[in-house]
């Protein structure tokens, strides 16, 4: 298992990028005005952010969990009884993604992007 990134909830993308380039982090996919991904200085995992309502906020954190099995994995853990709000399925944005929630709501997704993770086709140049 590898963990891949965290996504938090932002109300304003364009002020997110501002404030986390200013951490460090390097701007890698830029979809305005609903999505932003960063690579962090060191190591392999990405952190997002998306847009939500303000209502939302603190509701929108995703955990997000890779595997080159992913298939697999989920059928596994059906097998031991854990249950999921969607069974895997290829997103359009070219990773495969099941759902899910931990006991106490958080929500996790385990995926598998291979290259699409760090370099889709839309990622920004340079």
């Amino acid at each position: 298992m590898n963990l891949n990134q965290v996504t938090v909830a932002v109300t304003d993308v364009p002020r997110a990028i501002a404030f986390y380039t200013n951490l460090g982090m390097r701007l890698i996919v830029k979809a305005l005005p609903h999505y932003a991904r960063f690579e962090l200085p060191q190591g392999d995992a990405t952190f997002s952010v998306h847009l939500a309502d303000a209502e939302t906020i603190g509701t929108g954190t995703l955990v997000y969990f890779e595997s080159d099995h992913l298939d697999a994995w989920v059928a596994e853990l059906k097998a031991k009884g854990v249950g999921f709000d969607e069974d895997p399925q290829d997103r359009s944005w070219l990773w495969r993604e099941a759902r899910l929630r931990d006991p106490d709501g958080n929500r996790l997704v385990l995926f598998h992007a291979g290259d699409n993770r760090k370099n889709p086709p839309w990622r920004l140049k340079g």
